[in-house]
């Protein structure tokens, strides 16, 4: 069973960067396809930019350019570098695991997510 805690999110202004984190416990971390997603009040969770176990990367549209995703197996960490934030990018932002080869860009086939953190962006 794996654990992922998300840690980072706040409130900033349009422009600026930040950056979330998600550290997992609980399996080996380099077997897991990782991915963010995130949820917007009265929205469907969706996909944000995803990493395979050989750290290729996949991303939106609406962020590719912008947000960078990148893992630290040593720190069983995966980040999402989010820069030049616009409001529409306010969100529970989502880390998610699945036990795969592969970039993983869908919902239902990761099997672990976190709790969230929020991410607000003022105009």
């Amino acid at each position: 069973q794996v654990q992922l805690v998300e840690s980072g999110g706040g409130l900033v202004q349009a422009g600026d960067s930040l950056r979330v984190s998600c550290v997992a416990s609980g399996g080996t971390f380099a077997w897991y396809a990782m991915g963010w997603f995130r949820q917007a009040p009265g929205k469907e969770r969706e996909f944000v930019a995803a990493i395979s176990r050989s750290h290729n990367t996949h991303y939106a549209d609406a962020v590719k350019g912008r947000f960078t995703i990148s893992r630290d197996n040593a720190k069983n960490t995966v980040y999402l570098q989010m820069n030049s934030l616009k409001p529409e990018d306010t969100a529970v932002y989502y880390c998610a695991a699945d036990h795969t080869t592969g970039v993983v860009t869908t919902t239902n086939e990761y099997d672990y997510w976190g709790q969230g953190t929020q991410v607000t962006v003022s105009s």
